[in-house]
């Protein structure tokens, strides 16, 4: 299952930093805009101990842990719903992602110039969701002007939906997000096929100075975040671009000891990682065996012939049972399949039971 997040900001926010950090790669990040054109795509793995803990007690061939795509999308700028600063093309590629990941400036440094000269990050989120606004509602009313011929036709779906779209276009036409309107899931998957940017679930990464890092306590910047992160539903995730490009380059050895001169316990990175996962409605299941141990990612609901098709489709038309044990339950029998089953921690799910994250499972085909 492909997932890939973009990460968005107005320029000279650090995005590209901290993309580098994610990715361990050395795109190009430079005080002036536009450093970024294309956009830079790198796949990432998704921390999971589970998958290590698993490893480190059977005899298996590789770990392969769940992965994501990051992709680092050029800074936008005022007016670029209109196509200003090549905005257009910028858009476009983040009609390419499942996620945002919304850098947000929230440090001070006369070395690094801010785009409107001041750090206010309650004003530059404001801008960037006013330009996804702009751009969807040019999506909105030629979808409009579609539906309307058909409306006109008698078309009793074109009808059906008309509504919802005015309602749409009313609120995005005064530049209000369209989560004022408080969308039912049914009308959100009524709206899907648009693709709209606005609809993307968002997560604000708070890129922090040293200082605050250290302090362990929010600056007003991130507070202000983190007030619109609660009126709007958007996740909050707090990193120092600049240490963690310093962790990017370190051995694991050298990141452990760096993080302790911090007292972290882990990279900020790490975390984003895993909150992009979560906002995505995503669990993990675990297979293991002497070929490898892995992590595989499923949509959270998901039953078991489902969760199997990920792995093949054949797997989900053969499905007869699965073997479950849960994470906790194959640790405390020390990750050993027989033990678990003399204790009976392992059972036999059928059809309809739905996997829980964590779980580890081996399946049963007919042929």
């Amino acid at each position: 299952m492909g997932i890939r997040a973009g990460i968005v900001g107005l320029t000279n926010t650090g995005k590209t930093t901290i993309f580098n950090a994610l990715t361990s790669s050395e795109a190009e990040s430079t005080n002036y805009s536009f450093s970024t054109i294309k956009p830079n795509i790198a796949s990432v793995d998704v921390p999971d101990g589970r998958v290590d803990e698993i490893f480190a007690h059977i005899t298996s061939a590789k770990k392969v842990y769940n992965h994501m795509e990051i992709m680092d999308i050029a800074g936008l700028v005022r007016g670029a719903g209109k196509g200003e600063g090549l905005g257009n093309k910028f858009l476009s590629d983040i009609k390419l992602v499942d996620a945002i990941l919304h850098v947000v400036r929230c440090f001070d440094d006369e070395n690094v110039v801010h785009v409107d000269k001041t750090v206010n990050p309650a004003r530059d989120i404001e801008t960037i969701e006013t330009e996804l606004i702009i751009k969807d509602l040019e999506t909105v009313e030629n979808r409009i002007s579609k539906n309307d011929k058909l409306a006109k036709a008698r078309n009793k779906e074109a009808m059906d939906i008309l509504p919802l779209y005015e309602k749409l276009f009313a609120k995005m036409s005064e530049l209000e997000h369209p989560r004022v309107l408080e969308l039912s899931e049914r009308e959100i998957e009524l709206l899907r096929d648009m693709n709209l940017l606005t609809l993307k679930p968002v997560i604000f990464v708070c890129n922090i100075s040293e200082d605050e890092l250290v302090s362990g306590k929010d600056s007003d910047y991130t507070t202000s975040v983190r007030e619109i992160a609660s009126r709007t539903g958007c996740g909050v995730v707090k990193i120092c671009g600049k240490i963690e490009a310093e962790l990017s380059v370190l051995t694991d050895d050298e990141k452990l000891e760096f993080l302790k001169d911090y007292g972290l316990e882990e990279a900020g990175l790490n975390n984003l990682i895993r909150e992009t996962y979560s906002l995505l409605g995503l669990s993990t299941f675990l297979t293991e065996g002497e070929i490898e141990v892995k992590a595989w990612n499923i949509r959270r609901g998901m039953t078991a012939p489902q969760a199997a098709g990920v792995i093949h489709t054949d797997f989900e038309k053969k499905f007869i049972k699965a073997e479950v044990i849960s994470y906790s339950d194959f640790a405390e029998c020390g990750f050993d399949r027989n033990t678990a089953k003399a204790k009976g921690k392992a059972r036999l799910e059928g059809r309809d039971y739905v996997v829980q994250d964590g779980d580890v499972i081996i399946f049963r085909f007919g042929k």
